[in-house]
């Protein structure tokens, strides 16, 4: 029976994709778990894994076609002793047994459509709290079956259930039956009300004069960015708090820190920036003020046990924010080399959704640009963002006597539903006494 492969769901918010390269040819065998493309999503490219095995009949797609839709078919794989050439045509059919009717014989089978198990894709165990990774395929056999696809034990890439392990469960008897789904509420929840649209592009162009201008299509990363900000601004009320930090002693300590840096291959081991010392700051002060390192939800607020922090990468096109998880635990040197590498993967398109969605807040640095100072947007599920501008030497008044000290101004933007000002204030205290007394970093 030909299989049918679609173009998965790399992201609970990806609509559609660009397939920028095959990996494989037309008559090429692949196992569960061989790397058979590479998608290109709104923020990254990442290569996706075969879940069956079989021999590729036919490739759908051409490689760099670009706005795929998602579950459109890419290509087909012709299962273990089907035909090739008809799998490709669409009707394939396995034999047929010997003691089948002719009829059956001559009906063409039915394809099946398997996307391509995302890698966030998982089944939540009810008894136990485990996460169970599973294929499409695999999850709807079960259910067909009535099995639960978390007591099936997985085979697949990285214990991935896959179809041959639902298919020994059923014919051993070894997986315990599905749980009752939930009857549906007799209320649905009311739909959220569409985003209003821009202004059309012909109410836009006919400001000016024809021939004055080019139109750029908008990619797939524009388009995101245009939404969430847009979402972002209709429905978090917004306040900010700015601060002037002294960095000084935050100058000095960097430079022992990176003049003791053990050598490695002949180069220093680490490199520590001053935006490594932020992230490391606002990881602390939220620590240390727990209340202001939340989420908003309708109905509860989500509190997070550690500070995840995301960083504002620019790249073409737009910028991506990866996250630097538990950076209250991590060392200033640790935190400044994953950094590194997150940031060279950015520009590169080549983060992993896990490492750029989520995260409890964010940091956006314009000081390298000389911006003196900036409101950044909230990111939802975020409730705060620290906007940095530049360092500048600045006359300030110390025990009544004018001196020159390195300033930079920070602006803390936030949800007003989920900090209020005083606990921004708070928030941005406690960021402010590590950033001008950063030996408590270090401890």
């Amino acid at each position: 029976m030909p299989i049918n492969i679609t173009m998965p769901a790399l992201s609970p918010t990806m609509e559609e994709g660009n397939l920028s390269k095959w990996l494989v040819k037309e008559g090429d065998k692949v196992s569960s778990g061989d790397v058979l493309c590479e998608i290109e999503t709104d923020k990254a490219t990442m290569e996706v894994e075969s879940v069956d095995e079989g021999i590729v009949a036919k490739l759908v797609v051409a490689a760099g076609t670009e706005g795929v839709k998602v579950n459109a078919l890419i290509a087909i794989l012709a299962a273990e002793g089907e035909d090739v050439a008809a799998a490709a045509s669409g009707g394939g059919a396995a034999p047929a047994a010997k003691t089948e009717a002719a009829k059956a014989e001559a009906a063409p089978a039915k394809t099946e459509a398997v996307p391509f198990a995302a890698p966030e894709t998982a089944t939540v165990s009810e008894s136990t709290g485990a996460r169970t990774f599973s294929s499409p395929l695999a999850r709807r056999l079960a259910k067909d079956a009535g099995l639960d696809v978390s007591a099936i034990s997985g085979t697949g890439p990285h214990g991935r259930v896959v179809k041959k392990d639902v298919e020994a469960a059923v014919a051993g008897g070894g997986a315990k039956p599905a749980a009752a789904a939930p009857a549906p509420s007799a209320t649905p929840a009311p739909a959220a009300a569409p985003l209003p649209k821009g202004a059309s592009e012909e109410a836009v162009l006919k400001n000016f004069a024809e021939g004055s201008y080019e139109l750029v299509p908008h990619d797939g990363m524009r388009k995101t960015i245009a939404k969430r900000l847009q979402e972002s601004k209709q429905t978090i009320p917004h306040f900010y708090v700015s601060v002037d930090c002294e960095l000084d002693a935050l100058l000095a300590l960097r430079a022992q820190i990176n003049a003791s840096a053990p050598e490695k291959d002949g180069k220093p081991g680490y490199k520590i920036s001053v935006n490594d010392m932020v992230i490391k700051a606002l990881a602390l002060a939220l620590r240390d003020v727990p209340d202001a390192n939340v989420s908003w939800t309708d109905t509860n607020m989500v509190k997070h046990k550690h500070a995840d922090v995301g960083v504002a990468v620019s790249i073409p096109g737009g910028l991506i924010t990866p996250i630097i998880r538990s950076a209250e635990l991590k060392s200033l040197s640790a935190i400044s080399n994953e950094m590194k590498d997150l940031g060279a993967r950015a520009k590169a398109r080549k983060l992993k959704p896990e490492e750029y969605q989520g995260g409890t807040t964010a940091v956006s640095n314009m000081g390298m640009m000389g911006v003196k100072n900036f409101a950044a947007v909230v990111n939802p599920p975020h409730a705060t963002i620290l906007a940095i501008g530049a360092g500048e030497e600045r006359v300030v008044v110390k025990k009544g006597q004018m001196v020159v000290a390195n300033v930079m101004t920070v602006t803390l933007s936030t949800d007003h539903r989920a900090v209020d000002g005083a606990l921004g204030a708070e928030l941005l205290g406690a960021f402010k006494r590590y950033i001008e007394n950063p030996m408590g970093m270090l401890v």
